[in-house]
């Protein structure tokens, strides 16, 4: 480590006081490219021994650089972030260093033209691969970067604890076609929720899997599906064009990472329509208003086409947040909507408010409502009750499934 300091600190000095913002990165960019080959690896194994602390203290996320940091090292561990004081501050420039290193000429010119850069990467440590989904970008004129672990292995699929009905559903050899949606917040276990079905669909059912994501997080090992992993950027350029060129590669499942905008929300309907079974994220906090984000993402004119094809093609919402245990770490509470032809109906009339009342009386068919769930993890002893008020979508139903006052909410 100290001798990654070392150079750290002296390509830092060298960077001209004159330089400011995108033009001070070009230059630190250009330094990084005398450097020798032994010295860029000295600085690379900094930054991995940060990373795989990660594993060693259970920490979801880092953070590092930008004004925000005040140069020290940030980890978030069971949702709570803060520095780890053991690692020392840094100088900004020797984040920036830091950061750059690890960037390819193409990536770096990709941050320095859109001030922020989606990218993988990996440690190969001994026959492991330690895999993290990268966020680098400006903090008042200095790089900052955010990395997030990606699990080692995917979470088992019981510990979903999903209804056999909508397990059905989510299983290829019982459902072909059809869209499921996964939604949640930010850093809600979207993306780990959705690699726990595909890895249970791959060692059950034979088929092929097509996975268009930014990055791509969890590599799945083909057992009885082929899966193909095509990363945005690198092996397509957008969801758009991935989802439209994977009807072309005989698929049985299609993932797209996310729907992030109105092109890729039409194409992903239109490749469901299809016929294909497709699985895709977004972020919303209840499946409710999952249906009417998606609505109304398009323009007025094509909202009512929109509003028809997604009542035909929907299958399930998953909407889920990892919420504080009274054991220190997090658990998972989750919506789901099952498309039963009420709910189709509903999305279809253009009154999605009636689902909600659907959902919370339909748990033999494998539906349940956030407050449902927060319930059951609370009454299991696995939540405190104001954990439970903290994280309901809506306090005051709460209230009445649990029999509360509203003192109490």
């Amino acid at each position: 480590m100290e001798e990654a300091k070392i150079i750290l600190k002296q390509i830092a000095e060298s960077i001209p006081e004159t330089a400011y913002g995108v033009e001070r990165m070009m230059l630190i960019g250009d330094l990084l490219n005398r450097q020798s080959q032994e010295e860029r690896v000295i600085i690379k194994r900094l930054l991995d021994s940060f990373l795989l602390r990660m594993f060693e203290i259970n920490a979801s996320d880092i953070d590092l650089g930008g004004f925000g940091s005040q140069g020290r090292i940030w980890y978030r561990v069971w949702g709570v972030k803060r520095p780890e004081p053991g690692l020392g501050t840094f100088t900004f420039d020797e984040i920036n260093v830091l950061i750059l290193s690890i960037l390819l000429e193409r990536q770096r010119q990709f941050l320095y033209e859109n001030r922020n850069l989606d990218f993988s990467y990996s440690i190969i440590k001994g026959e492991d691969m330690y895999r993290f989904r990268a966020d680098a970008y400006f903090d008042l004129d200095q790089l900052a970067l955010n990395m997030r672990a990606i699990n080692l292995s995917v979470r088992p699929y019981k510990a979903l604890e999903l209804h056999p009905n909508v397990s059905k559903i989510l299983n290829l050899s019982h459902t072909k076609e059809g869209m499921i949606l996964v939604t949640g917040i930010t850093g809600s276990g979207k993306s780990s929720t959705l690699d726990t079905i595909i890895d249970a669909n791959n060692h059950t059912v034979d088929g092929h899997v097509v996975i268009i994501a930014s990055p791509i997080e969890y590599v799945h090992k083909s057992d009885k599906c082929i899966i193909r992993h095509r990363e945005v950027g690198r092996d397509v350029l957008s969801f758009k064009e991935g989802t439209i060129q994977a009807l072309r590669q005989d698929p049985d499942i299609i993932v797209i990472g996310e729907m992030r905008d109105p092109d890729t929300i039409m194409t992903a309907l239109e490749v469901t329509d299809s016929g294909h079974k497709v699985f895709s994220t977004l972020h919303t906090s209840s499946a409710v208003e999952s249906i009417d984000r998606i609505i109304g993402e398009v323009p007025p004119i094509e909202q009512e086409r929109v509003r028809n094809r997604l009542a035909d093609v929907l299958k399930c919402v998953i909407s889920q947040k990892l919420v504080p245990s009274l054991d220190g770490k997090r658990v998972l509470a989750k919506e789901i909507m099952v498309a039963t032809p009420s709910v189709k109906a509903a999305i279809k009339n253009n009154n999605t408010s009636e689902i909600y009342q659907m959902m919370q009386e339909s748990g033999e068919l494998g539906m349940i409502t956030m407050e449902q769930d927060l319930k059951r993890l609370y009454m299991a002893k696995r939540i405190s009750l104001e954990t439970a008020i903290n994280f309901a979508n809506n306090k005051r139903r709460l209230q009445q499934i649990m029999n509360l006052s509203t003192v109490e909410i």
